[in-house]
């Protein structure tokens, strides 16, 4: 399967071209990817991954989303691309975890033990995962959870290796790494969980809440005359 992945979940924004085959992960045929700017050049991404990849857009056959959590813009852009895709074209969806996916990248790099995956949730909080990873497995020990910034100190103290995008301003010797699309058309490989465009949503794990606006005020007019 010829996979496109997006990853648009933090300040470097990514695209990769994968393909799978019968070793133990997909091949990375093109990847680009772009940092700082204001303006994602989202079609200038997928058109350079596919021109290293040569590939044409017909011949993609899933597109891969990470669905963060981290910015909601840039995965909201991701999510909508890949939904006009499978509109205009018969492809095939699926979203993955962008903190997952640092995991992978983290186990690729050569990182063993336990490590916990960091990524700001602003008004104080942060998101964190714990991983232990091995040469050949990588193992999910503490599930994606919001926490404070104490709790994950507290990780760091303990001698848990802390990575993620821009992690360092808050945690001193921390390891910075920003998710990469290629790490999440790595989790694409061999799953058949295929989604619809519609029901493909960011990973948000704040409960919505709503502050309902007292009514109107409405003046009763008052008789010309009257107290």
């Amino acid at each position: 399967m010829k996979i496109l992945a997006l990853e648009f979940s933090s300040a470097q924004r990514s695209v990769a071209v994968l393909e799978e085959g019968a070793g133990a992960g997909a091949a990375v045929l093109g990847e680009a990817s772009e940092t700082g700017t204001r303006a994602t050049r989202a079609f200038g991404l997928i058109e350079e991954a596919l021109r290293q990849a040569r590939f044409e857009r017909e011949q993609i056959e899933c597109l891969a989303v990470g669905l963060g959590p981290g910015s909601y813009v840039g995965i909201r852009l991701a999510i909508s691309l890949a939904q006009g895709w499978q509109l205009a074209r018969p492809v095939q969806l699926l979203g993955a975890s962008s903190a997952e996916g640092l995991a992978v990248q983290a186990q690729a790099d050569g990182l063993r033990g336990r490590i916990g995956v960091v990524i700001d949730a602003q008004r104080g909080e942060f998101y964190l995962a714990d991983y232990e990873l091995t040469a050949t497995a990588r193992r999910e020990v503490g599930p994606l959870r919001l926490v404070p910034g104490a709790e994950v100190l507290a990780r760091q103290q303990a001698g848990v290796t802390l990575l993620g995008p821009e992690v360092a301003q808050w945690f001193p010797g921390s390891r910075m790494l920003f998710p990469r699309a290629a790490a999440i058309g790595q989790l694409a490989q061999g799953r058949r969980d295929f989604i619809a465009g519609e029901k493909l949503e960011p990973i948000y794990l704040r409960e919505a809440r709503f502050v309902k606006a007292p009514p109107p005020r409405v003046g009763i007019p008052q008789r010309e005359g009257s107290p």
